[in-house]
């Protein structure tokens, strides 16, 4: 098991669980009962409500490789 010390190597995971979070909202489930992952990404990443489920997911993949690079 990997512990995860380094702030960008947490920001990548978060960024990770909001990507898996993102693709359970797509098949029906939902991960909390507050907002959803899809809503924190795109506050996260300064988008409109009207940017796409695989825009969000192609940016964040994105984020989370320049993190971890």
């Amino acid at each position: 098991m990997t512990m995860l010390t380094n702030p960008n190597q947490i920001q990548a995971f978060r960024i990770a669980t909001l990507m898996k979070g993102i693709q359970l909202e797509a098949k029906g489930l939902k991960m909390s009962r507050g907002k959803s992952c899809l809503a924190i990404a795109k506050a996260e990443l300064g988008l409109g409500r009207n940017a796409k489920r695989e825009d969000v997911l192609a940016q964040l993949q994105e984020k989370k490789e320049a993190l971890l690079a």
